[in-house]
């Protein structure tokens, strides 16, 4: 059983090795610093620290320094007086004074202004900040959580980012795994979206086929967990209902499933080439045309017991176009044409 309350969803080695992180750090006051790829959930843990922490009852707010153009990050932070710059038309409380008690997670906190960061830095050893246009001290606490998608050690070496307040921030470093990391993950993700999207929108879409769940592992998810969700969003909102086919995928992931698959698997279903429609970014039509062939090739074969006399028959194909076409996918052993043409009908293919 996990000794902390999250949002995270899998069971893969690397979800649970942030599960077991998790409980260890979330009842502690040190300063987390969460790394990742852009999607893979750095926000939700961050929230999963907050509301296991001591401090769940006060606030958790939000920052993201990526979003806020340089020249006002200062005053949402820290806040403003009065007339402290133009449009500055009343006192204003920054970020730091909303969070008092609680947490303040700064996200994409490796795009803070180097001047900025000087003054992140003198937060977080004195726990004392102004506001922009204030001479007045204010004394805070809270608990700092930052993320970023950056190399910050390159950063740092790059004269980026300072070295002293990533070593502040980094007290207990916590990197999110990318979905290519954790791929046993994929199917429990998406059944949990396919429920709650289900249940937001009112539609009867079902649970992943086998395989469904075979075509969406073979992708790569550039935009990790955050892409699975959108795409798992599109097809249950398109599907309506009924069980998610081949032909209902995104033509990316479809194309990485039809590359992925092996000689002579053929387990694209023959069902669904009638029914794609060719996208207007365009298709592979090699890949598409090779799967759909090999995949009547091997039925023509199972049918009869691997004759290939019978099955080429079948296939309205010269039996030596049928040879052909399974030495080249690696289902016979490459030989003389005298052979090929002597070769026993009753042999297995492979």
């Amino acid at each position: 059983m996990l000794s902390v309350r999250s949002p995270l969803v899998g069971e893969s080695l690397a979800i649970q090795d942030i599960f077991k992180t998790l409980s260890k750090v979330s009842q502690t006051e040190s300063t987390i610093l969460i790394t990742g790829e852009s999607g893979t959930g750095k926000e939700l843990v961050a929230r999963a620290i907050h509301e296991n922490s001591t401090r769940a009852t006060k606030p958790l707010v939000i920052v993201n320094c990526g979003a806020i153009p340089g020249d006002l990050l200062e005053a949402e932070l820290f806040g403003h007086m009065k007339g402290a710059f133009t449009g500055a038309s009343q006192n204003r409380i920054g970020r730091f004074e909303l969070a008092h008690g609680g947490t303040l997670f700064l996200d994409e906190v490796g795009e803070l202004p180097l001047h900025l960061q000087v003054k992140l830095l003198r937060v977080l050893q004195t726990k004392q900040f102004e506001a922009v246009g204030s001479s007045k001290t204010i004394d805070v606490d809270v608990r700092i959580i930052a993320a970023t998608n950056r190399d910050l050690e390159a950063a740092v070496q790059n004269k980026e980012f300072r070295e002293d307040l990533y070593y502040r921030l980094n007290v207990i470093p916590l990197r999110m795994p990318s979905l290519r990391e954790r791929k046993t993950d994929i199917g429990m993700l998406a059944n949990h979206f396919i429920t709650r999207i289900n249940q937001a929108t009112n539609k009867n879409v079902q649970a992943l086929s086998a395989t469904i769940l075979e075509a969406l592992t073979a992708y790569d998810y550039p935009g990790n967990v955050r892409e699975l969700e959108n795409l798992i969003e599109r097809i249950v909102i398109l599907k309506g209902e009924g069980e998610i086919e081949l032909a209902d995928l995104p033509q990316r992931v479809f194309h990485k499933y039809a590359e992925s698959r092996p000689a002579g698997a053929g387990a694209i279903s023959a069902v669904e080439f009638p029914r794609m429609m060719l996208p207007n970014t365009g298709l592979d039509l090699k890949t598409i045309v090779e799967a759909f062939e090999n995949h009547l090739v091997d039925q023509a074969l199972a049918r009869t017991s691997n004759n290939k006399n019978r099955a080429s028959e079948l296939l309205q194909m010269n039996r030596t176009t049928l040879v052909e076409k399974l030495r080249k996918r690696g289902m016979i052993k490459a030989v003389g044409k005298k052979a090929l043409s002597q070769e026993n009908d009753e042999a297995p293919a492979n």
